[in-house]
């Protein structure tokens, strides 16, 4: 099949950095432009990135001489995608005009991730939610990811939901200063601290997965009726949110038979042998002090969500905690899984 031509917009930030990453030899993807501010427009990628290059040792050798442009359609002419790592502030009028230019959008962006016919797409999850982007009314279509947070969370309710339902669950997050983006948490305020405050981020956790696990009706997608109370936490942690999380089930459940429902896990992105899908979707470690980040955080190349500690819980049912690589499955990788799923389902169309 031929390679699809991309541009990555925010791509001098911390999502966009690791999009050029992901990107680099691409089987399905050739990048063609990168997108960013206008004061960084017309210059080097590599000569704006001296000091600002963070996810890896060097930039990809494909990237360090692109001419930086602006996030505007005109600018990156013959694009069959975009994959935007742009700030909320921003993204909602760019990503739209992509669209209206007849571009598909994969967004990490919350701006769209609520309206109905645009799915929060888990590739794993929820890959029959592409049906409701053919009643957007744009040329182009936006796909999003979830947030960060709770893409992990979605991940490991998703087998509890199809087995035993879900009647309702307490998420507490310990987020990684990535999240933040660059340069993200002032250093004064993150040593040797926890920041209990997160700007709107409980109310994402609190709506997001319900969409993710709802189910499509007509032109539109219906959110599950399970209900979330979420506790959002800044920590001293590089990359990583580690979450727990506490689960009411509709149906009584062994912790044999909730093991067994993750381990089974798997989904299109493994029977599709999609390039960036990890062999196992989750991994439980039997340890009783893990997931922890700096061990687990790069299973399945960062991918790969990892769950420990289920044990029953005195108010709920179960209790677990929950790992995952925040920018990389919780963003710009996700978003890449999601491009490659419909890449290889035909739904992007390669001029």
């Amino acid at each position: 099949m031929k390679k699809a031509k991309v541009a990555v917009l925010g791509a001098t930030g911390s999502v966009g950095q690791r999009f050029i990453e992901l990107l680099e030899n691409h089987e399905f993807f050739e990048v063609t432009h990168l997108g960013a501010s206008e004061k960084s427009s017309g210059r080097k990628y590599s000569e704006v990135m001296n000091s600002r290059w963070k996810v890896s040792a060097d930039i990809p050798g494909y990237a360090k001489n692109m001419e930086i442009v602006n996030c505007s359609p005109e600018f990156t002419p013959g694009v069959d995608l975009v994959f935007s790592g742009l700030d909320s502030d921003v993204a909602g009028e760019i990503e739209m005009k992509y669209a209206q230019a007849g571009v598909m959008v994969i967004s990490n962006a919350k701006n769209y991730r609520m309206s109905p016919d645009v799915p929060i797409l888990s590739a794993e999850v929820n890959p029959e939610h592409l049906d409701v982007i053919q009643f957007q009314k744009t040329p182009g279509k936006i796909i999003t990811n979830s947030n960060c947070t709770i893409m992990g969370v979605t991940i490991s309710l998703k087998p509890l939901m199809d087995h035993f339902g879900l009647d309702s669950a307490v998420i507490v997050s310990m987020q990684a200063i990535s999240g933040a983006g660059y340069p993200g948490v002032p250093t004064m305020d993150i040593l040797g601290n926890v920041i209990p405050f997160i700007s709107g981020e409980e109310d994402k956790v609190e709506t997001e997965p319900q969409k993710c696990l709802g189910k499509v009706s007509g032109d539109k997608i219906e959110s599950a009726d399970f209900k979330i109370s979420a506790h959002c936490n800044r920590v001293p942690v590089l990359d990583g949110h580690t979450v727990n999380v506490s689960v009411k089930l509709k149906k009584k459940a062994t912790e044999s038979e909730i093991r067994k429902a993750w381990e089974d896990f798997s989904g299109e992105p493994q029977r599709l042998k999609l390039p960036l899908a990890p062999e196992k979707v989750i991994q439980y470690r039997e340890e009783r002090d893990r997931p922890q980040p700096r061990i687990d955080l790069n299973a399945g190349k960062g991918m790969t969500t990892t769950i420990g500690r289920l044990r029953p819980d005195p108010i709920f049912d179960y209790k677990y905690t929950v790992l995952s690589h925040n920018t990389v499955r919780g963003a710009a990788g996700a978003a890449v899984l999601n491009a490659e799923l419909i890449y290889k389902k035909g739904i992007l169309e390669v001029k």
